[in-house]
């Protein structure tokens, strides 16, 4: 019992201390050093911050878009979402001051997603990877309205498809990062690519890269993907829309060495898209049609629509093998960091 008593009195003792001036010999108050720390509250885009703060009397806050405020524990809404970096600076009587900072993911947009967090110290972008695992979702599917099944046997992908059914596990190597100022790399291990045979053997006839390995059969024997030399494009960017109605030009599986008159199209209406303005860029599948659909993004994974079908450079080439790639691959890819 008096172990018990001895043990509140030195709580409250200390509960005194902190929240309490204490006072000096003769009385008077001595005021603690001055400090800052800072609480939040997020809730949408509407952040509650609360200034925990010792000897201050004034107080400065710089939430990280631009605005700014001089209220004790003001509440800001951000008028888009995405990573800031909010600031306190409280100062006492005697014009000293004292910095706190805090992170914050405020409703988090697909580009902050995609991105990553740029106010974070050493940011170097986020680079995603083709997920070897898959998921239900991953699947081999026509470029038609609906993504009908390619191959109606194969629902979705196993894990290691592309090592199990068509022998390229490369595929699986290469990373690629977006940075927050629209910059985009492409790291590949080994120097090649992983795409479609039909532009694999258009590339290596116009002398644009060689095929080095080619793996996987389809119902009338004929080889699926292949592997080509591939230097990474530099200056790279990206662009991504959060909504769009794109369109493709797609062939029927059956069409003659000539393009018909009036290449048919399909819309995919209100999706998201990721493009890559230039040469050779891509994500995933080196293929004509290097704009692709996303259609999930997290923090941690990215679902895709790759399409190994027509572009409208592609129909100036006026090559008959190219008439029959009509199909695309939804596929996973995987936060590295």
């Amino acid at each position: 019992m008096r172990r018990n008593a001895y043990y509140l009195s030195s709580v409250l003792v200390c509960l005194l201390i902190i929240f309490f001036p204490a006072c000096s010999d003769d009385g008077s108050q001595t005021d603690f050093p001055l400090s800052a720390v800072i609480f939040h509250s997020i809730d949408g885009k509407q952040v509650a911050f609360t200034a925990l703060t010792h000897s201050a009397v004034n107080w400065e806050w710089d939430f990280g878009d631009g605005n700014v405020s001089f209220e004790k524990d003001p509440v800001h809404v951000y008028e888009e979402g995405g990573y800031y970096i909010a600031t306190l600076t409280a100062k006492d009587k005697a014009a000293n001051s004292v910095t706190a900072k805090v992170s914050l993911a405020v409703s988090l947009t697909p580009y902050a997603l995609l991105t990553g967090d740029h106010t974070a110290e050493g940011y170097d972008g986020k680079t995603w990877k083709l997920t070897m695992s898959h998921t239900v979702n991953d699947k081999l599917v026509n470029s038609d309205a609906g993504f009908s099944l390619l191959a109606p046997k194969i629902p979705s992908l196993p894990p290691g498809a592309f090592d199990v059914y068509v022998g390229l596990k490369e595929a699986y190597n290469d990373e690629f990062t977006f940075y927050f100022d629209g910059s985009y790399k492409h790291n590949t291990s080994d120097g090649t690519s992983f795409g479609g045979i039909v532009y694999a053997m258009s590339l290596q006839k116009m002398g644009l890269a060689q095929i080095t390995k080619v793996g996987g059969k389809a119902a009338l024997g004929a080889d699926l993907f292949a592997l080509t030399t591939y230097t990474p494009v530099e200056n790279a960017t990206f662009v991504l829309n959060e909504n769009e109605n794109f369109t493709i030009p797609t062939i029927p599986k059956f069409a003659t060495g000539t393009q018909p008159p009036g290449i048919p199209v399909v819309t995919y209406p209100g999706v998201m898209t990721l493009d890559f303005p230039g040469s050779d860029v891509f994500i995933g599948i080196r293929d004509f049609h290097r704009k692709v659909i996303v259609q999930e993004i997290t923090s941690s994974s990215m679902r895709l629509v790759m399409f190994m079908t027509l572009s409208p450079d592609a129909i100036i080439s006026q090559n008959p093998l190219i008439a029959l790639s009509t199909s695309a691959a939804i596929l996973t890819f995987e936060a590295v960091n």
